[in-house]
């Protein structure tokens, strides 16, 4: 899969943009455990416009994170051009455009998966940031509509290519659905099928192993799988997936101490990275995901969500991992 001149290799697996969640030390493990491309998380063009501090700093990347992309939402032509730059002086890989978003309060503006309610502003807001760049290839993320009479999924993808749009991520729900239901992968092997449709076409929702991974590309015939919740507290799904993909064997979970050790280096990035208060904050939302079925794992899940320093939180992760390798070895 080729999205402008960034060679992704066959059937890529890709990290989806998560609000709270992509940040700057997630994409570094996810990176490193062999997801094809990175996104930071949702960033609101008029806060770029306006120099916001906190949005300025979701773009930042290290060059571990390479293929990396900044993804940007807004309801406003000028503001997602002007973000579209500020983005562009970051020099990442790609620029990304959220026609997503289920949230009412961006969604009521026009922004996220507001656009699908107007696909003339889709098509207008994607030329714009196309126009602002110059040599990096731009994407989109959305979804099949805005309800179930509203799926206008392929002429969509062919509007988003007339005006330059590299590569399209379809979550398979509608913005009615949000995230409940079942995904429907029958839309994206009917957008793989479109007449006149070339550029590649990333499938989302309800990816969380490598089995599922594999059935989307044998299903669907997308060209690429982008992969999100299934990734919290679980990076390695991305170097899972793609041997299974590659060799049709499935890589052995991993152990407590991996998970205890990355859950352990996740934290230290995070504070490092966002500084103590809020490093610790973020972290929260991976913590259960980390932890999830070792035994045992509850009284250590209340525990350390109680504490709001790093070293506290490090050193119940380390007696925990201690205790039941004892435990394992006795």
């Amino acid at each position: 899969m080729i999205i402008g001149d960034i060679d992704l290799g066959h059937k890529p697996i890709l990290l989806a943009p998560m609000e709270d969640v992509t940040d700057s030390p997630f994409r570094t493990i996810c990176r490193r455990k062999g997801a094809a491309v990175v996104y930071t998380e949702f960033i609101s063009s008029e806060a770029i416009v306006r120099d916001n501090d906190q949005a300025l700093h979701k773009m930042h990347f290290t060059k571990e994170q390479r293929p990396f992309g900044v993804q940007i939402f807004g309801g406003r032509e000028e503001a997602m051009e002007g973000a579209a730059k500020t983005a562009e002086s970051e020099n990442p890989d790609i620029v990304d455009i959220n026609f997503g978003c289920p949230v009412y309060k961006i969604a009521k503006k026009g922004a996220g998966a507001g656009c699908l309610r107007d696909l003339d502003m889709m098509e207008r807001m994607a030329k714009s940031v196309v126009d602002a760049v110059d040599g990096i290839p731009v994407t989109a993320k959305t979804r099949l509509g805005w309800d179930d009479r509203t799926i206008k999924i392929r002429e969509v993808a062919l509007r988003l290519q007339s005006v330059g749009i590299k590569a399209l991520a379809i979550h398979a729900r509608t913005r009615s659905q949000k995230y409940k239901g079942e995904a429907r992968w029958d839309y994206l092997k009917y957008v793989k099928e479109t007449p006149g449709l070339e550029i590649p076409i990333i499938g989302n929702g309800d990816v969380s192993s490598p089995e599922d991974a594999k059935r989307m590309f044998d299903e669907t015939g997308v060209d690429g799988v982008m992969i999100g919740r299934g990734a919290i507290g679980n990076p390695w799904i991305f170097e899972r997936t793609r041997h299974y993909i590659d060799t049709g064997k499935l890589l052995p979970e991993p152990t407590i101490e991996d998970r205890i050790d990355l859950c352990a280096e996740q934290l230290q990035r995070s504070v490092e990275h966002h500084g103590e208060r809020y490093g610790v904050i973020i972290m929260k939302k991976h913590y259960g995901q980390y932890l999830k079925g070792i035994r045992n794992s509850r009284q250590l899940r209340a525990d350390i969500m109680k504490e709001s320093e790093m070293e506290p939180i490090i050193e119940l992760l380390m007696n925990f991992k201690e205790q039941e390798m004892f435990a394992v070895v006795s």
